[in-house]
Order: structure tokens, then C-alpha cells, then sequence
């Protein structure tokens, strides 16, 4: 211990020659009851300064010395007593900081929490400075503020009177422990001496009440002060500030103004930055003041109205701010940058960016962040590793806000390798210990399908956020890996950490997307019984998962109980409740919608507007469709892409290649899907030429690789239009590996031209690639029906048996007014069936007379030729089609939903019946549109 007490050299944080208060009296001591106190006054004799000490000190000043130097004899606690009471002894002036310093240090040594604080609030506490130094080193060696609080009670009862400075340091100290009721004690006894308080002490009182009891009662204490200094006005309106009493704070500034009191930098700065979204008005007087009060040269407070503009969308402001200023510090650079690149002008933060270079002003790891985390907002990813790579040359290394929006860029390009270069560096530079780098590579390796790498990441991090446990439940949701999600889940539970909406969000919509609705379900009570009420995202999720595993019913269910319990709809809940409609062909209820969507605003959302194209595309009102998408302000890639599918599935072919041309000439890039919807849109209207002029210019005109899906158009182009040969050559040439929809394809086509050979070469591909796909065999039955080739009829009836394939429920349904009419194969009949053979059995007579004729090889049973007519008059289409005639007015077009494709002799009747009641049907089979006018077909008889 014989050099432990120099006295500035263990962390000690004081300064030695602070000044004191200006006010301060030197006469002025605490007076005691008991003259055994350790903690009495020193004096000037006891001072350690030994650069220029007083003449009439320089008696004591050898001894003084010898009691710090001879560091042998100071081992013990008792020592530094010993010394302690012998300064007290020897002393007779009581100012010297110095050795209270010292001799708080050497208590702090021992320990002796007590004894220190006693020297500080007796000896040293004259300085408002110092109180803070003291309590830092005080912590430090381990010291608790409820001793010193202590000792201020100890004092007290012994009768010691403190004065207003100390007074002032115990409110803070109280404000620091959050000690409410000795705060209290301190404002009674203030009251009660009829105390004169300075500021510091009204201050001091103010944020006592503001921290420990409210700001309310700090409003009060500060609407009691009589005089205000303009410091206590600051104070106030900062305290209101960090408690987010904005409107209390601006009627405080304006008052302010009226007393004559003017703001200082600190100030000003903190209004500026409460100034944010929505506050334009108010920034825009407080730059009013600083222009009034030539505060313009402050850096700071210039910086904060870059900011406060950038923050409400006025760009323009800002750079008249920045313009304005005489110097630029780095923080101004920083300021304006980060203004450029938040708003998404990542162009112009460059070019700001070249101009700090030329001025002389080197940028820092702020100025490169910013312009990361600016292109990340604005979806440049690439640009965002060119951005990378320059800084690193630079010699700068990217820290926490960095690597996150690189690992942000890398997520969206699918990156995986340069990700994992990126943990790497991470793990190399201990940047793991901030959550949210931690979190960014969760998410990289979730989005990237590595949940293992995910969990491991998860496993090694030391302080799991919600973010992190969220994340990675969400990943295993979302791959349909649920008892992991679930393990998780527990495993948080365990952990203390109660799962949010976002965690329960994540399993509803998981198991949504898998198409486990009732699983999904179960997630919504259990959510209810942990006390959290589900949200229109809840809702929406399994909504829309309903909606995209095709379980229509199910979906609308769902949306009449979240409107039950009062959840109002947005934008995503619209488009999935789109989706349905489009999907079921409910048009009126799709009309709805829409009109709801317009009601509540949704209908500027492009998501939203794009379903409504689809809506109206799969219901078949093309007019509607058109007339939504030219009314769209701003078309995105997916608004011209349903556009040109919805002419395609309707048969409009021509109409889908000059929106395609139209598209090309506004600038618009074309991608994968827009060249399956224009290749269905060729298929589909029998155009082969310029279906294969538009594959052939993917790869050429577009750089675009055609996939399967456009593959598999071009063989049903080729096919349909009875170019079997070569549509198999097609398949035999084409660099990928044929699927099941390619075969299909083929199939497809030789059904319609009863071409046997290649046929059953499409079949038995298929039956090894989708062997319980009943429809395969249903088409190849029909062909060898078509053929009268009945044994083989039975050895397909004979194979499905020996699968375990059975023939699926075949349906049509209509709506009349608010109902749906269900017309199923088998089961239950509809109520008015004997009405409804009645009318078509007057409808086929007079169908007859314009030379109509059954197609009897529609019908792949081997029955005579009577029993199969009555087969055909029995198809869900033809009931409900009829049905729709008896039950509507005649001018209002009949809209029937088949989930299978329309055989040949019922799309034969549906000419008839639009001409012979001149009647507009739409009819919607598993494949496509056909709308029925006048005894003609959209699909000019290519389906």
C-alpha cells in the first residue's frame, strides 16, 4: 500500500483546482454537536498544493506533507483516521479542496463509504461542479447512493444546518437515487427556514419533482417560483421535452418570450428536435427566433433545423439552411446528407457527398452510414456494396450501423455467401454484442433458408431481444417447421420474455400460408388468453392465407368474424378479400369491395388496385378491369402484368399484345411473369406466330431465360392449334426437364385432336409424376371414349382403383341475388331440380331447331347412346346455367363457376343457349374464360 495514495492516480476524476461558487462566503461552516466527529473541517495548513504555498502556512505546511508522504504509516482504516483527526487537530482555516480530496480518496481506499461522504458534504460540497465528479468516483470504488443519503440524515439529526448549495446537491442526489421522500424532507425544510432560493436550488427542486414525482408537480413547483431566471426557464422547458409534453413546452417558450427571458442553444436544439413529423408550423417560428436573436452562426442550432425540416419533407428548407451557413462542420455535412438520403435523393446525397470532399472536410463513419442506410431505404441495394467497398478503401471500417445495412442489401439480392463473409467479419471485429447486428444476420440466414445457421447465430447471442426470438419463430413458421416455432416459443415463455403480437402474428400467419387454418385459429384464442386482443394483422394474415391456398369459403368466414369483434380492414385485408372474390368469380361482392376500398382511401393503394384489376379480370368483366387500370396514377410492373393476364384468360389475345406494346413504350421493364401472361394470352386466342416471336425475344430482346411455365405455354400454343408434331419436339429439345404441366399441356391437346399416340405418351409421364392426379386419367378415359376403345377405359377405372385415386367432386355453382346454387355430380340435388330438367328439356328442343347435336363422346361410360344423352343433360354447367336463366332478368348476362374443364358438348350448348335466348353467359372452367355471345365463344374454340 506504500504508493497507493498519490492522490490523483486511482481513477480519480476530480479537478484539483475547480472553482468555487463566486457567492461562496469562506467563514461560512456547518456547526456540530459532537466534537468526536471524524468528518469535521479541515484547514489550509492541511493543503497538499505545494507549488506556491502561503507565507503564514508554511509552518504547518512540512508537517502537513509528512502525513501524505510517509505512506508507510497510511495501511489501514485506522490509519487514515489517525491522520484525519490529527488535521483536525493541527488546522485552523477551513478551506482546502485538496485534502478533501485526498482524504475522500483514501476512505473510498478502505471502503469507508460513510466517512467519505461525510468529507464531501462538510468539507467540499461548496462547488455545484463537483457534486458529480464525486458521485462517479463514489460508484466506482463501489459506494451506494443511499449511504451518502445516509450520512445527509445523520448530519441532520446531529443538528447540522446545511446551506442552500448543499441542499441543492442532496435534491440531486435524491433526483440521481430516486429518494422521493427525503426530497421532500429537503423542500420542507426549506419552506420551513424560509430559505431565499437561488436558481441552482430551484432548478435542482424542479427536476427532483419532474424525475421522482411527475412533471406535473415540477409544473407546479416552477408555476410557484416567483422570479425566473431564464435558466429555470430552460430547464423547465427541456424537462417537459424529455417527457414528451410538447404542447406544454411551446406554451412555456411562448411565455418565456412574453417574460423577456431568452432561450439558450440547449434549448432551442431540443425544441428543434421535438419539431418532428407534423410540427412544420412550430419549427417554423422557432427558426423565426433564432433569425430574431442572430442565432444563425450556431452550429448546433443551425444543424437542428436541417434536421427538423428534413424530418416534416422540406428539403427545400434545409438546403436554404445549409446554403446560408457561413462554416460547415462535419456535423452539417452529416446533417444535410442524412436529410438527402432519408427522403430517398440518394443522387443528390452523392453529389453533396463530392462537394464535403472537395471542401476540405473529411468525412466520417456517420457521413458513409447515412448514405448506406439511405440506399437501403431507397432499394439500391447493388449501390450500396460499391458504397461499401469505396470506404473500406478509404481506410474506414465499417461498424454495427453498417454491417446492418449491408446485411439489409445482401437479404434483398439473396447473397447468402456474402453474408456469411460478413458474419465473419463481424465475429473477427466483436461486433456480435450489438442486438441488432445479430438480429440483421438472423434475418439474413431466415430469408436465405438457412434456419439452422439462423438458430446457431440465435443460440451464441448473450442478450435476446424480442426482435431476435421473433425473427427466428417467424422464420420456422414460414417454413411450415412448426414444432421448432413452438419450441421457441416455450423456450421464450421459460426465459421471462412474453411473446408480443408480432410472435403470435408470425405463428397465425405460418400456419395460414400452409394452408392449417384451424391451427391458425387455435393461435388467435391462445393469443386472447394471454391478454393480448388480436389486430387487423392477426386477422389479415389468416385472411389471406385462406385466400392463396384457394380456401375461399373459409377466407370470407373469417373477415365476418373480424368484423364482429370490431377490427376495421386495411389496405392487405382488401386485396386478400380481392383475391377471394376474384377467385370464386363473386363479382357483386367484388363490387363491394372495391367500393369500400374507394370509401376508406384504399383504392391509391397500388396493391389494392392491382386486385381490383384481378377481381374484375377473374369475373370476367374486362370492362371494369380496363377502366381501374387506366384510372391507376402510378402503374407498377404487377398492374400492367394483371392487366395482360386479364385480357389473356378472357381470350383477348390481341388486346393483351397491344397493352404489351404500350408497356414497352412507357419504359416499363417486362419480367418472367409478363411473358407467361402474354404467352397465355397467344395460347389462348390460337396466335402461334406471335407466341413464338415473343419467345424467342425473352432471351434476345429482354435477357430474360424462359422457365417452365413459358415452356409449358409454348406446347399448348403449339398443341391447341394441332401442331402435335411440333409440340413434341418442343418438349424433346427444350434445355429443362419436362414437368407434370408440360406433359399436361401436350395432353391437353391431344384430347382435342384425338391423337392417341401421343396421348398416352403424355399420360404415362404424368402418371409417374402426379399419380393421384384423378384429372389425368379423367382426359385419357375421355380420349379412349372418344375412340370407343372401352377395355382401356376400364384398365384406367382399374389403375385408379389400385392407386388410390379417386375421381374428384365435380361442381358448377351460380349466385342468384345474395345466394350461391351448388350443382355437384353426386350428392344432395337442388331443391328445384324437377323445375330445372323441365326448362332445359324446352331448351335442348329449341337448340335443336338451330342444329345443335349431342356430343355423346363426351361421355366415357359405355351405355347406349339414349343413356348417354340423359348423362349430358345431367352437367353441373347446363343446370346451372339454365338455372340462372329462370332465376334472373333477361338482361342481366349469367355467370356460372365450373371447377373443371367444360367438356366439348356443353360449351356446343352454351352457343346455343346464348342465341337461342339471346343471353350473355360467362363461364369459368378450371382452365380459363369463356363468355358466350350471340352462339359465339371469347376462346374462338382454342381451350
Amino acid at each position: 500500500m506504500a504508493a497507493k495514495f498519490t492522490p490523483f492516480h486511482h481513477h480519480h476524476r476530480f479537478k484539483a483546482n475547480s472553482p468555487l461558487h463566486p457567492s461562496f462566503s469562506l467563514n461560512q461552516k456547518p456547526t456540530f454537536h459532537s466534537s468526536t466527529y471524524l468528518a469535521l473541517p479541515l484547514t489550509d495548513a492541511c493543503s497538499l498544493s505545494a507549488s506556491s504555498p502561503s507565507p503564514s502556512l508554511q509552518s504547518f505546511s512540512s508537517s502537513t506533507f509528512s502525513l501524505f508522504n510517509e505512506t508507510n504509516d497510511i495501511t489501514s482504516l485506522d490509519s487514515v483516521e489517525l491522520m484525519h483527526a490529527q488535521m483536525i487537530k493541527m488546522c485552523e482555516n477551513r478551506n482546502s479542496d485538496t485534502v478533501a480530496k485526498s482524504l475522500i480518496l483514501c476512505y473510498l481506499e478502505f471502503g469507508d463509504f460513510k466517512s467519505a461522504a461525510r468529507v464531501f458534504l462538510v468539507d467540499f460540497s461548496r462547488n455545484y461542479i463537483e457534486w458529480n465528479s464525486f458521485l462517479d468516483e463514489y460508484e466506482g470504488f463501489g459506494g451506494e447512493l443511499r449511504q451518502v443519503l445516509e450520512v445527509v440524515r445523520e448530519l441532520n439529526s446531529k443538528g447540522v444546518i446545511f446551506d442552500n448549495r448543499i441542499l441543492t446537491i442532496v435534491l440531486k442526489i435524491c433526483t440521481r437515487a430516486m429518494n422521493s421522500w427525503l426530497g421532500l424532507n429537503v423542500h420542507a425544510i426549506l419552506i420551513k427556514r424560509g430559505f431565499d432560493f437561488d436558481m441552482y436550488l430551484k432548478c435542482a427542486l424542479m427536476n427532483f419533482y419532474g424525475r421522482c414525482w411527475g412533471v406535473d408537480s415540477a409544473n407546479n413547483v416552477f408555476d410557484e417560483v416567483s422570479v425566473r431566471e431564464d435558466q429555470l426557464w430552460n430547464e423547465a422547458i427541456i424537462m417537459n421535452l424529455r417527457n414528451e409534453r410538447w404542447a406544454k413546452a411551446i406554451e412555456l417558450f411562448r411565455e418565456m418570450q412574453f417574460s423577456s427571458a431568452k432561450a439558450n442553444s440547449r434549448t432551442i436544439v431540443r425544441m428543434l428536435q421535438a419539431c418532428g413529423i407534423g410540427a412544420l408550423k412550430e419549427g417554423k417560428q422557432l427558426h423565426g427566433y433564432v433569425l430574431k436573436f442572430a442565432l444563425e452562426s450556431d452550429l448546433f442550432i443551425c444543424n437542428s433545423l436541417i434536421i427538423m425540416y428534413s424530418r416534416n419533407d422540406n428539403l427545400e428548407l434545409a438546403r436554404i439552411v445549409f446554403d446560408s451557413m457561413k462554416d460547415h462542420d462535419l456535423s452539417s455535412w452529416n446533417s444535410i446528407i442524412s436529410s438527402y438520403t432519408t427522403l430517398g435523393y440518394v443522387i443528390d446525397a452523392r453529389d453533396l457527398f463530392n462537394k464535403m470532399d472537395s471542401s476540405n472536410v473529411e468525412p466520417d463513419i456517420i457521413t458513409w452510414n447515412s448514405l448506406l442506410s439511405g440506399h437501403v431505404a431507397h432499394g439500391s441495394y447493388e449501390e450500396i456494396l460499391t458504397i461499401l467497398h469505396r470506404m473500406q478503401s478509404l481506410g474506414f471500417r465499417p461498424n454495427a450501423s453498417s454491417v446492418a445495412s449491408v446485411l439489409q442489401a445482401v437479404i434483398e439480392l439473396g447473397l447468402v455467401k456474402y453474408g456469411k463473409e460478413i458474419h465473419g467479419y463481424v465475429i473477427r471485429n466483436r461486433l456480435d454484442y450489438e442486438v441488432y447486428v445479430e438480429t440483421s444476420l438472423i434475418d439474413m440466414y431466415v430469408k436465405n433458408d438457412l434456419l439452422d445457421s439462423a438458430q446457431v447465430v440465435f443460440d451464441i447471442m448473450k442478450n435476446r431481444n424480442i426482435v431476435a426470438w421473433n425473427s427466428l419463430i417467424s422464420g420456422f413458421s414460414f417454413k411450415g417447421r412448426f414444432e421448432d416455432a413452438k419450441r421457441l416459443l416455450s423456450q421464450m415463455e421459460e426465459e421471462g420474455i412474453k411473446p408480443d403480437l408480432v410472435t403470435w402474428n408470425s405463428l397465425i400467419s405460418g400456419y395460414s400460408i400452409w394452408g392449417q387454418s384451424k391451427e391458425a385459429l387455435d393461435v388467435i384464442h391462445q393469443m386472447k388468453n394471454s391478454g393480448l386482443v388480436p389486430n387487423v394483422v392477426s386477422w389479415t394474415s389468416l385472411i389471406s392465407g385462406c385466400s392463396k391456398n384457394e380456401n375461399y369459403r373459409e377466407s370470407l368466414e373469417f373477415f365476418i368474424q373480424m368484423q364482429q369483434e370490431s377490427i376495421n380492414p386495411n389496405s392487405s385485408t382488401m386485396s386478400s378479400l380481392l383475391r377471394t372474390c376474384g377467385g370464386l368469380g363473386l363479382l357483386q361482392k367484388g363490387k363491394e369491395i372495391h367500393c369500400l376500398s374507394i370509401k376508406n382511401g384504399f383504392i391509391e393503394d397500388v396493391y389494392v388496385a392491382t386486385a381490383v384489376i384481378d377481381m374484375y379480370s377473374k369475373c370476367g368483366n374486362l370492362k371494369s378491369a380496363r377502366e381501374v387500370f387506366r384510372n391507376s396514377v402510378n402503374k407498377t410492373l404487377a398492374s400492367w402484368n394483371c392487366m395482360i393476364s386479364g385480357f389473356a384468360i378472357n381470350g383477348h389475345g390481341k388486346e393483351a399484345i397491344s397493352l404489351f406494346r404500350e408497356m414497352d413504350r412507357a419504359g416499363v421493364q417486362p419480367d418472367e411473369i409478363t411473358f407467361t401472361a402474354l404467352l397465355s394470352a397467344c395460347k389462348n386466342s390460337g396466335l402461334v406466330d406471335e407466341g413464338w416471336n415473343y419467345f424467342d425475344s425473352m432471351r434476345a430482346d429482354y435477357n430474360i431465360t424462359p422457365t417452365i411455365e413459358h415452356h409449358s405455354c409454348m406446347v399448348d400454343l403449339l398443341g391447341k392449334a394441332g401442331y402435335l408434331d411440333e409440340a413434341r419436339d418442343f418438349i424433346q429439345t427444350m434445355p429443362l426437364e419436362p414437368d407434370a404441366t408440360i406433359w399436361g399441356a401436350l395432353l391437353g391437346s391431344c384430347r382435342i385432336h384425338k391423337n392417341i399416340e401421343f396421348a398416352e405418351i403424355a399420360a404415362n409421364k404424368l402418371f409417374q409424376l402426379e399419380p393421384y392426379n384423378s384429372a389425368n386419367y379423367v382426359l385419357m378415359m375421355n380420349l379412349y371414349a372418344m375412340s370407343d376403345r372401352w377395355e382401356d377405359v376400364e384398365h384406367l377405372k382399374d389403375k385408379m382403383a389400385n392407386v388410390g385415386v379417386k375421381n374428384g367432386l365435380v361442381w358448377s355453382w351460380i349466385q342468384i341475388d345474395e345466394t350461391v346454387h351448388v350443382f355437384a355430380a353426386e350428392g344432395k340435388p337442388h331443391p328445384d331440380t324437377g323445375e330445372i330438367y323441365f326448362e332445359l328439356y324446352h331448351l335442348v328442343s329449341e337448340m335443336k331447331k338451330l342444329g345443335y347435336v349431342r356430343d355423346i363422346n363426351c361421355v366415357y361410360q359405355n351405355i347406349d347412346e339414349i343413356d348417354k344423352e340423359k348423362v349430358l343433360l345431367s352437367h353441373t354447367e347446363k343446370l346451372a346455367i339454365t338455372y340462372g336463366l329462370m332465376k334472373t332478368e333477361s338482361s342481366t348476362p349469367i355467370r356460372v363457376i365450373k371447377n373443371t374443364r367444360v367438356c366439348s358438348d356443353c360449351h356446343n350448348a352454351a352457343k346455343y343457349i346464348s342465341l337461342v335466348r339471346n343471353r350473355e353467359i360467362f363461364l369459368r372452367d378450371g382452365a380459363r374464360f369463356h363468355h358466350f355471345r350471340q352462339g359465339g365463344c371469347s376462346c374462338n374454340d382454342c381451350w
